[in-house]
């Protein structure tokens, strides 16, 4: 069920995707802020409580529909359910007009227009930042928002439903990854800010699920890359900070394609909620960046290509799963 659902939602995002500006996410932005304005007492066993009340009811929700449709009415339209919820919560499309964006800019030399839509796109102060900075924060933020929309979401939802929980597992990492970006980065706008302890909560449970799919994410790119220097990276960088999910990331990504990562970061990272900027100490180099050669625009082909094959990796082995599920 899980492959055929994945390969559906796929198919239709590619050929129809959700509009930015759409009811469903609309209701999850009221649904989030309300929880927050009416539970949010600034205490640190309060912001446990409004995360949870926040992120698992509408995991459940998802899940006991998941639940009723196969009892009442039978596997097919529980499988639409989960291709339903899937395309919601899983695409390509969420971003990567972002990336094409920028990435027709510099293929043009227009790099005042692609530093634009780079400030646009993650609401930062690009200022001057030469050619090979732009290409290197751009592939920075499309692998991470790759990441998040695409093999995060993928693994959370093929491992809980291995153990029969449905699309649970899709809500789930997408909510905690909304709510952690929402009232971290949001909450500047809000008439009544979000807490710091209810901030706090909502980083640490998010740090916490995504630990496993950042790895597999990780594990996929090395897999399809460079695997003998993705690791070595990888393994680099998890030493000296065990606890920054999308510096493994990061690091992987940097051995795969050969290109340097890190080094002096952009102010006020929209989307990177983490408990760590994505920085090294000293033994990795003056610029605290990754091993690799300077970001060039042949990189963002490279990183494209990458992300790709992970998506067929990922395919493949959930279609072995479900034959061998079937056969066995």
């Amino acid at each position: 069920m899980s492959f055929f659902a994945i390969l559906l939602a796929l198919l239709i995002e590619q050929a129809r995707p959700l509009a930015r500006s759409n009811p469903i996410h609309a209701a999850l932005r009221a649904w989030v802020l309300t929880v927050g304005r009416n539970f949010d007492a600034g205490k640190a066993h309060h912001g446990w409580v409004v995360w949870s009340l926040t992120v698992l009811p509408p995991a459940l929700l998802a899940l006991l529909v998941h639940w009723l449709l196969l009892e009442w009415v039978g596997w097919p339209v529980a499988v639409l359910w989960n291709v339903a919820v899937l395309y919601v919560t899983l695409g390509f499309r969420q971003f990567s007009h972002h990336f094409t964006r920028i990435r027709d800019a510099l293929e043009e030399g227009d790099e005042d227009t692609a530093r634009a839509r780079l400030a646009h796109w993650q609401q930062v102060d690009v200022g001057d930042l030469p050619r090979s900075e732009i290409v290197r924060h751009v592939i920075e933020y499309s692998v991470l928002a790759a990441h998040r929309h695409v093999f995060g979401v993928l693994a959370c939802y093929s491992l809980l439903a291995a153990f029969g929980l449905g699309p649970a597992g899709a809500v789930l990492y997408r909510m905690a990854e909304f709510v952690a970006r929402f009232w971290r980065h949001k909450n500047v706008s809000l008439v009544q800010p979000a807490s710091e302890a209810l901030q706090r909560a909502a980083m640490q449970a998010w740090a916490f699920i995504d630990w496993l799919p950042a790895r597999l994410t990780a594990l996929s790119f090395a897999v399809v890359g460079d695997f003998e220097e993705a690791v070595e990276g990888w393994r680099f960088y998890a030493q000296r900070f065990p606890n920054d999910n999308d510096g493994v990331i990061l690091a992987a990504t940097a051995g795969a394609i050969d290109v340097r990562l890190g080094g002096a970061a952009l102010k006020a990272r929209a989307e990177v909620p983490s408990l760590q900027d994505f920085e090294a100490d000293a033994d990795m180099g003056d610029s605290g960046s990754t091993p690799g050669r300077e970001a060039e625009l042949g990189h963002l082909r490279s990183v494209v290509g990458l992300v790709w094959r992970s998506v067929v990796v990922w395919l493949l082995l959930l279609a072995l799963l479900t034959l061998a599920r079937l056969l066995g």
